[in-house]
């Protein structure tokens, strides 16, 4: 299209410069008894403005569809386009929904501590809502969390940032922060290091955290009574072993547990309890650092019924 547009400008241009350099000669035959060589010479200077114009116009069709297609193509180049953009718009998200959730959840502190100085008694049934607030807390800010990695995972391929870690210290703060979770729920969860001097990594502590928050919170929730949380280390990785005595997962689940949005739900056609994310991309997070998270599993058929995940990561990073 461009082409034919192209030639026909030519085309009306040269048309036009041939009627301005005859208009002397064939203007007063052309045109008895008017200006004699002026319309002749007006008809060849429009004709020569609208030729070049119509060239001009082609050409710069072309070049706004040639950018078009460099643009598309530069888009299909780069895959993660979309993933930039969504992590951009949930960190807006996450810092707007985030704020109104910890006056929520600071309101509530509040409230109980009023309740319980007051010294009068109080309904069971509001001491269990504020109960249930206190427990969906982390579950959101676990949700929230999960959504951002996942956005982060489908952007840009990042080089995995590892500086000098405790894993000691993370373990503890993420056990400490599931303390009241679990005994609310009448579970305890204890952790140790082998050896209690673990010493310091070079990884990436919010992966770590990530990882490992991940694996305790599946522990409170499907635990029977006990959580188990051991720190050890050979020499050339360290491991994070989180273990649960509950009632196992089924030998067909195993095997797609860390597929992403996958929970046993999905097989049986039920309504899910759980996104079927942190599994998923606990996984892809070790493996990206150089590690791995592997699981094994005995089912409540069998007298030592329990699950363990153990996360393993390099000590020097890749």
């Amino acid at each position: 299209m461009h082409r034919g547009v192209i030639i026909f400008g030519l085309a009306t241009t040269l048309a036009g410069i041939a009627g301005l350099g005859l208009s002397p000669f064939f203007g007063e035959m052309a045109f008895p008894g008017l200006w004699g060589v002026e319309p002749m010479a007006y008809i060849g200077a429009v004709s020569i403005i609208i030729g070049l114009g119509l060239v001009s116009l082609a050409y710069l069709m072309r070049s706004l569809t040639a950018r078009r297609a460099a643009k598309a193509n530069a888009d299909n180049q780069d895959p993660h386009r979309w993933g930039r953009t969504t992590q951009q718009y949930f960190e807006l998200f996450d810092h707007d929904l985030g704020r109104p959730m910890r006056r929520v959840l600071g309101k509530e502190r509040e409230l109980r501590a009023i309740l319980e100085s007051s010294g009068n008694s109080v309904d069971p049934n509001v001491m269990e809502l504020l109960d249930e607030i206190e427990r969906q807390t982390p579950n959101f800010r676990l949700m929230m969390s999960n959504i951002q990695v996942l956005v982060q995972m489908e952007g840009p391929d990042v080089e995995p940032q590892h500086q000098p870690v405790e894993p000691s210290e993370v373990v503890r703060k993420i056990v400490d922060r599931y303390v009241t979770v679990a005994a609310d729920a009448n579970k305890e969860i204890t952790w140790w290091a082998e050896p209690s001097e673990f010493g310091i990594v070079l990884s990436d502590s919010s992966t770590m955290e990530h990882i490992v928050t991940n694996l305790v919170d599946n522990a409170v929730r499907f635990a029977e009574g006990h959580i188990e949380v051991k720190l050890t280390k050979n020499p050339t990785h360290f491991f994070i072993r989180v273990w649960d005595d509950g009632p196992g997962i089924a030998p067909q689940y195993l095997q797609h547990i860390f597929d992403r949005g996958w929970t046993p739900e999905v097989a049986r056609r039920e309504e899910k309890t759980s996104s079927g994310l942190g599994l998923f991309i606990g996984r892809t997070l070790a493996k990206r650092h150089g590690g791995d998270l592997m699981v094994e599993s005995e089912t409540a058929e069998e007298a030592d019924h329990h699950t363990a995940f153990l996360l393993g990561l390099p000590l020097n990073g890749l």
